[in-house]
This record gives C-alpha cells, sequence and structure tokens, in this order.
C-alpha cells in the first residue's frame, strides 16, 4: 500500500460507503462474476463500469449542479442510468472497491502537463489489494484508463489503440501518460498520494461546476471509450478518434441531439434535449 501519507483511523466513515447498494451497481456494470479484492476481479468491474456508464456533465448544463453525496451518486448513476463527470464515477467506484475488500485513496489531480499547473480538479483512486498491490483506478477520466494500471513506476500497459505507464517525477508525484499510434507520450495528469477529504473533493467538484471559466459550465460533454475509439460529444460538435486514422467531426442537428446522445448512453427528456440544443 502506498504509505506517503495514510488517514487516521476511524469508525466514522466520511465516504458513506455502507450506504452502498453493492448489488444494484453490479446489475448496472453487467458484472456477474466474482466479488473479490484481487487483480482480475477489479480489471472486470473497472472495464464494465466504463463500458456501463457514460462520462458526462447534462446536469451542469441543465442548471442542477452535481452533488457528490455517495446516495445522490448511487440514484443518478445506478437508479437512473446516467452519466457523470470524474467526481461521481470516481466516488462510485472507489465505495465499490472498498466494500469488495479493497483500501482506497481518493486523490486529487491536475490534468495536463505541469508547465503551467492547473487546479487539482480531477478525482483518481489508488486501490490496494489485502496483500499490499496498489492500482491507478480511474473510470472518471472519459477517454484514460480502460482497465486499471498498476501503480509501478514506467510500467507499461497496451490498453485497445492506447499505452499507457505511470512516470514517477522528481518531485515525488506520479504523472499519468498515454501514447496511440507511435505517436510520442502525452501527459494526461499528475497526482500525489496524500491525504484527501470527502470536504476536499466537494470543494473541487464545486469549483469545476460552478466556475466560468471551467469547461464543464461552457458547454454540455459526453464521451465514451472502448478499445477502437473515443466518441465525444463537445457542444454540439460529435468527434470520433481513432489512433492512426483521421478525427471524424461533424455538427449535431437539434433535430438528431436525442438519438445521438442515446447512442452515447444518455437519455433525457423531451425538455432536457430541447435545452441542450438551444444555440450557444
Amino acid at each position: 500500500m502506498p504509505t506517503d501519507a495514510t488517514a487516521t483511523s476511524s469508525s466514522w466513515d466520511e465516504w458513506t460507503t455502507d450506504q452502498l447498494d453493492l448489488d444494484a451497481y453490479l446489475n448496472r456494470i453487467g458484472h456477474t462474476g466474482p466479488r473479490t479484492a484481487d487483480a482480475a476481479t477489479l480489471a472486470a468491474l473497472h472495464r464494465a463500469h466504463v463500458a456501463a456508464i457514460p462520462f458526462e456533465n447534462l446536469d451542469v448544463i441543465l442548471g442542477r449542479g452535481i452533488s457528490v453525496a455517495l446516495p445522490d451518486v448511487q440514484r443518478k448513476l445506478v437508479d437512473a442510468r446516467r452519466g457523470g463527470y470524474c467526481y461521481e464515477h470516481g466516488l462510485l467506484f472507489a465505495a465499490v472497491a472498498t466494500r469488495l475488500g479493497f483500501t482506497a485513496q481518493r486523490l486529487l489531480a491536475r490534468v495536463g502537463d505541469l508547465e503551467r499547473p492547473r487546479p487539482r480538479t480531477h478525482l483518481v483512486t489508488v486501490l490496494t489489494d489485502p496483500g499490499g498491490e496498489a492500482w491507478l483506478a480511474d473510470p472518471g477520466f472519459g477517454s484514460g484508463l480502460l482497465t486499471p494500471l498498476p501503480l509501478r513506476a514506467d510500467a507499461e500497459a497496451t490498453q485497445g489503440a492506447w499505452t499507457y505507464r505511470l512516470r514517477r517525477l522528481d518531485d515525488g508525484r506520479w504523472q499519468l501518460q498515454e501514447a496511440a499510434a507511435g505517436e510520442a507520450w502525452l501527459p494526461l495528469y499528475a497526482f500525489e498520494i496524500a491525504v484527501y477529504h470527502a470536504v476536499d473533493v466537494e470543494m473541487s467538484n464545486h469549483f469545476t461546476s460552478t466556475w466560468p471559466g471551467s469547461p464543464f459550465v461552457q458547454r454540455p460533454v459526453v464521451v465514451r471509450k472502448d478499445e477502437h475509439a473515443v466518441r465525444r460529444l463537445v457542444g454540439r460538435q460529435l468527434t470520433v478518434l481513432r489512433p492512426g486514422r483521421p478525427d471524424e467531426v461533424r455538427d449535431v442537428e437539434a433535430a438528431e441531439l436525442g438519438a445521438v446522445l442515446h447512442d452515447l448512453g444518455v437519455d433525457l427528456t423531451p425538455d432536457e434535449i430541447g435545452i441542450l440544443g438551444r444555440p450557444a
């Protein structure tokens, strides 16, 4: 287990993992396999989560805001079969892993390179099994990991058309990097092993979902990824990215927005689609 910083033991569970309906979550992602705290189960859960639950910020654009309280996250992503963005995905997956016997460290990361640091606006999770093996789990980046990555410096893993590695920086931080189709390594985000609390996640979520300069406040974002492609709806522009091939980009007409959202795994009411379809 990473030991740079650990939380003090307490009977109080600030992450409210006891409120998770594990059976409902597993049904949502279609997982019928083992419920054990091992690498194979973790990989299967992570991959099924990414396949079943979209990355999306639509409640921000619809004026509802985002709650990071676990019961609210479960009602939305599991019961209502919606998607969410990083905080929602990460908190839900961390709670699931904890219930299965992993130790979860919820960490805030800086997206992009480190030359001009951005705020810590992304949630990742380091999960450690009972034997001490640790992985970076992150089903909520949208276009990132399909399965967890061992928390080991310079270990590379190919996932579909993409290859990932973790670098240990001189200052001790970890950086996740991605490469595809012979391209150079691209830094996705950096994080450090430290103690974060639920209130830290609440503050980061509030900033990300309300600050006028946040990309998630400005326009709708929906992302789906599989082993071959990333499909990304940003505003009314739909892009399909396949490594080694030209990007496919087209504008989505208001009349087809509901169908496009459905294809990306999000079903909304006609009124909600109408709000999203309004000119910017």
